[in-house]
């Protein structure tokens, strides 16, 4: 089967056996690194619309381009155009923003997939994560706001009494209820706070209260994978544990903490000395893999920071920074186009999430999550080791 593969991912999957590299890159070298990687994505996109591609594969290179994770890639630009003054970032969030509001559907939904997937039906979560994005595009242009409302009306149109989204779930996972939908939710309330008083809030209040319900005694939320419920990824209980946070980070709501915390705390106990973290784990939160999600692990990473910020325990922020050093050893910034800088979503290459592809929403979070990094670095005092 090895035989079968292009040379290029025949030489990765050789290299990811020899295991991490022996030195970390460092945090601004791989957040510039990755960054070019999501330039570099946009740029060669099969759809070549100004979308992000989903991703770049080493078996038949750069796909077409992801409605969904371009709209949270756009938040990830202006924050980065922020800190760094580049107005370029902010002239590419923008022709991902108009190109998303151009595909906008007429009910205010958005499609799930790429974007020449079929069928091109409206989707519930991923409505909430191209939300983001106009949020994100309204705070700083001020334009988005008509595309925002209608985009969020339609979520909380949508949702059930109880507060899950059950109808227009995505057609490419498994059916059912999904707790990791508690990201939407999130989107809602930053929606919220641009736009109070139209439902946003108590919609997605409603959807978190929901989800913790489904919460056990060790933190484990069930219901909470896009094809594996009984094992999910680290991705998906990333996705729900977010959105658990910001829950109780928009409303102060303490029993949002508790819950976050008991989800956090089991993912923590899956974690290894070296910042190793399964890509999926079981409901007593050992692994089920050999391979690491890296998508997840920069998300849970993310989550870690958080909660030290919310509670100030050291446990937290020592946990991501060994996280976030795991996936950096990842990251080639010495390789050929599509491969430099990008995040794999399996290590190694071959593992079950992502094999062979270098996905754009990992390259995104795990910006994401080494910018939190730098400002937690940041603020150490010098009695800290660093």
């Amino acid at each position: 089967m090895r035989e079968s593969l292009p040379p290029l991912a025949r030489e990765e999957v050789r290299r990811d056996r020899w295991g991490l590299a022996q030195e970390d890159p460092g945090v601004e070298r791989v957040i510039e690194g990755a960054m070019r990687w999501l330039c570099e994505a946009q740029d060669n996109s099969a759809s070549a619309d100004g979308g992000v591609a989903r991703d770049y594969s080493l078996i038949t290179g750069w796909s077409s381009s992801y409605p969904e994770t371009t709209g949270y890639i756009v938040s990830t630009f202006l924050e980065y155009a922020s800190r760094t003054g580049r107005e370029e970032l902010r002239v590419r969030a923008r022709r991902m923003l108009d190109w998303l509001v151009s595909i906008q559907l007429p009910c205010g939904a958005f499609q799930g997939g790429k974007i020449d997937s079929e069928p091109a039906v409206p989707v519930a979560f991923n409505t909430g994560q191209i939300l983001f994005g106009l949020v994100s595009g309204e705070r700083v242009f001020g334009s988005y706001r008509a595309s925002l409302r209608r985009a969020a009306d339609w979520l909380v149109k949508v949702q059930d009494p109880d507060g899950c989204w059950r109808r227009y779930a995505t057609p490419f996972a498994t059916l059912g209820e999904k707790t990791f939908d508690t990201h939407a939710a999130w989107a809602l309330l930053e929606a919220a706070r641009l736009e109070p008083g139209r439902g946003y809030q108590e919609a997605a209040l409603a959807n978190i209260r929901w989800a913790i319900s489904h919460q056990q005694e060790n933190g484990w939320l069930d219901k909470c994978c896009l094809s594996v419920s009984r094992n999910p990824l680290t991705h998906t209980i990333g996705y729900a544990l977010r959105g658990l946070i910001e829950g109780h980070r928009y409303s102060c709501d303490l029993r949002l903490l508790e819950a976050a915390r008991r989800t956090a705390d089991g993912v923590l106990t899956a974690l290894r000395s070296d910042g190793f973290l399964p890509g999926r784990l079981a409901p007593d939160w050992s692994s089920k893999v050999r391979w690491a999600c890296l998508t997840g692990a920069a998300q849970i990473a993310i989550c870690w920071f958080l909660l030290f910020q919310e509670t100030g325990e050291p446990r937290y922020r020592e946990a991501a920074f060994a996280a976030n050093g795991y996936v950096r050893r990842t990251v080639r910034l010495d390789a050929v186009p599509g491969i430099r800088g990008g995040v794999k979503g399996s290590f190694p290459v071959n593992g079950d999430y992502g094999k062979y592809e270098y996905l754009s929403w990992a390259a995104k979070f795990l910006v994401d999550s080494l910018l939190l990094e730098q400002d937690i670095r940041a603020s150490l005092p010098a009695s800290v080791t660093r």
